[in-house]
């Protein structure tokens, strides 16, 4: 279970590297700061996907979900929001510590 997390944990960090080359190219293309939201990123990459989460979670879940907490989090930059994934699921996936025996 450890080795799954671990390796979701790199998944998500290659996916945060490549969103951050892309901002750095856009950024140095255009002289200035460039930090794509993970909502733009998500309509380039699923067209259909967020208006289809936006309805699930509205419809299934709470509707006071989507608005003040998904979209802040969409709001984000997407490299950020995949770091921070890629930090959490290694972190739980770190093996124990082991106890030494003291003499």
């Amino acid at each position: 279970m450890r080795l799954l997390l671990r390796l979701a944990g790199l998944a998500f960090l290659s996916v945060a590297v490549i969103m951050a080359t892309l901002d750095a190219t856009r950024s140095v293309a255009a002289s200035s700061l460039v930090l794509t939201p993970l909502a733009d990123s998500w309509t380039w990459a699923f067209p259909g996907g967020y208006a289809a989460a936006r309805a699930f979670v509205e419809e299934k879940m709470a509707p006071v979900l989507w608005d003040p907490v998904l979209v802040g989090l969409l709001a984000l930059p997407g490299w950020l929001v995949f770091l921070l994934l890629a930090f959490v699921f290694h972190a739980i996936g770190q093996p124990r510590a082991r106890r030494v025996a003291a003499f």
